[in-house]
């Protein structure tokens, strides 16, 4: 329908006797009500708040500018008529004058002319306005946010000529890089950085699912999504967590490591505790985290003995992780210092 159809409900449209969605006879002096109703594309269509529904139930009219907007098949099934249209400011106020109420759903961009213009009128201190009101419909969940990484990644892998050519092998170098920087910004205590940081993490996590769903099962790589890379990871954490979300209990830090060891150990049914230890992984970090092994497990193995740096750096991470102190950590801020001592020397 067109602007045209607001005319219909200034003049009470086609309620019998002028009567409104409640079938009482409206106050001609009252300016009635204009409900401008919000959505988030981020949650399915047709899922909206009780309120929401109530308003739009109740309403003498329904419009809403955007043929194609997803909740029109949704509103017409649960017996809502909605009038198509985009109306100025002027026209809304004649359409809820005799105490009407119009709800306006509102499109993806929102509704700026119409509610730059209501603003205006009510500015000018000439017109009695209508109640004015603001519904959200339906809220963002925490992390809804993800969808719109999601579907940007979708987009970018197919139409950017870098992206689309990129596989695990060749981005495996970025996850490291950004790896570091997220660790500098923690180090660093720069909270803006940290959250740039995490970004810049996390878009490497979506980028590598999003090649994943490309697998093809001929070579052997069977595809999946970042759903069931979360799927996964939701289903380890609630599998380790016995204390939880099980009827295990545990009251320290140090009981809550027992148990994940012991539900890890038999996830993986290692048969060594060096098994899962990354040897590609910088080499303060590897020698710490096969000490820390050996130690959790009650192994007694002497440090082997030899000549060199090598040997002299094993003792000296063995001995930073029985002490609980991250070695590489500790190096990096003894590099900061002698940096800043470096540059301080140049003057």
């Amino acid at each position: 329908m067109n602007a045209t159809s607001l005319e219909g409900a200034a003049d009470g449209g086609d309620d019998v006797d002028g009567a409104g969605a409640h079938g009482t006879a409206p106050d001609a002096t009252a300016p009635g009500r204009i409900v401008l109703l919000t959505t988030s594309h981020r949650v399915a269509p047709g899922l909206l708040s009780w309120a929401a529904w109530q308003a739009l139930h109740g309403a003498d009219r329904v419009l809403c500018a955007d043929g194609a907007h997803p909740q029109l098949p949704y509103l017409r099934e649960a017996g809502i008529a909605v009038d198509e249209t985009s109306p100025a400011a002027e026209e809304l106020l004649g359409a809820c004058a005799g105490g009407r109420t119009v709800v306006v759903v509102a499109t993806g961009e929102g509704e700026p002319r119409l509610t730059d213009g209501l603003a205006r009128l009510a500015g000018s201190g000439r017109i009695q306005m209508p109640d004015l009101e603001l519904l959200p419909a339906s809220y963002d969940l925490p992390g809804a946010r993800l969808l719109d990484l999601v579907q940007v990644m979708d987009r970018i892998r197919v139409e950017c000529p870098w992206s689309s050519q990129q596989t695990h092998k060749g981005l495996a170098k970025y996850g490291i890089e950004e790896a570091y920087e997220l660790v500098e910004a923690i180090e660093e205590g720069d909270r803006d950085e940290l959250r740039e940081e995490l970004g810049d993490v996390l878009l490497q996590v979506i980028f590598h699912a999003r090649i994943a769903e490309e697998g093809r099962p001929e070579d052997g790589a069977e595809p999946f999504s970042i759903d069931d890379v979360a799927g996964g990871i939701v289903t380890k954490l609630i599998h380790r967590h016995p204390h939880v979300f099980g009827d295990e209990t545990a009251t320290t830090p140090e009981e809550v490591k027992e148990h994940w060891l012991r539900t890890k150990a038999v996830e993986k049914q290692r048969t060594s505790v060096t098994e899962g230890v990354p040897l590609g992984q910088p080499g303060l970090a590897l020698a710490a985290k096969l000490s820390s092994r050996a130690r959790t497990a009650g192994l007694d193995v002497p440090l082997p003995q030899g000549e060199g740096v090598g040997y002299e750096l094993l003792a000296l991470a063995a001995r930073a992780e029985a002490e609980g102190v991250d070695p590489e950590a500790a190096l990096r801020a003894a590099a900061r210092v002698y940096r800043d001592a470096i540059r301080a020397t140049e003057g």
